[in-house]
């Protein structure tokens, strides 16, 4: 299969405040803004800029994903089933709005969810994340209690969106969802519900 079906899926990511050191997330964004202005040189054809547009938040991607994968600063409240059966279910609670969640999954300190918005919907996949970040932030603040303070933001702001170019890529970043936590050799927990999700056909 070469055509995903009509409308925008995307690739998600979004993560727990204070996972990341900011000295790092400056010189990814730093290097990604290089790569991009690289992009746009002249003599590249549309084609070829945007396969370097393309290779240059892949590379980016790796390296955030990497960083996020070692979880040396920040909390890791994900890591509790209760909190991960909250942010699952509300991923889920996007079907009933007119998306497909393909594929996600909950991880210690971020999560990654492929998102398919039908053509027609009239949604907005960024304003649907938005409230996504508000609700399960407020529910998550109830079960954490005293573990966060009450100015302290549960979820960073703003989210990686990567959109899925093919049906190939599709299946490529679909593998790489469900066997994120076999990877990071996380305890076998991890690698069912509430954590990890695959729409069964789409």
């Amino acid at each position: 299969m070469n055509a995903l079906p009509p409308g925008e899926t995307l690739f998600v990511t979004f993560r727990l405040a204070g996972s990341l050191r900011h000295a790092i997330g400056r010189q990814l964004h730093a290097d990604l803004q290089t790569d991009m202005e690289l992009s746009r040189a002249g003599g590249l054809t549309d084609e070829q800029q945007q396969l370097a547009r393309q290779r240059a938040q892949k590379r980016f991607f790796a390296q955030f994903d990497a960083e996020l994968d070692r979880a040396e600063v920040g909390p890791t409240y994900l890591e509790k089933e209760k909190l991960a059966e909250i942010v699952a279910g509300e991923l889920l609670m996007l079907e009933e709005q007119g998306f497909w969640a393909l594929a996600f999954v909950v991880l210690p300190n971020h999560v990654h969810a492929v998102l398919h918005l039908p053509a027609g919907s009239g949604l907005s996949i960024y304003k649907s994340l938005k409230l996504l970040h508000q609700r399960t932030a407020t529910q998550c603040r109830r079960h954490l209690r005293h573990q966060l303070p009450p100015e302290a933001d549960f979820w960073q702001i703003g989210s990686y969106e990567y959109p899925v170019q093919d049906a190939d890529e599709l299946t490529r970043i679909l593998a790489y969802v469900q066997h994120h936590a076999q990877r990071l050799r996380l305890p076998p927990r991890f690698h069912d519900w509430p954590y990890v999700y695959e729409m069964v056909k789409w």
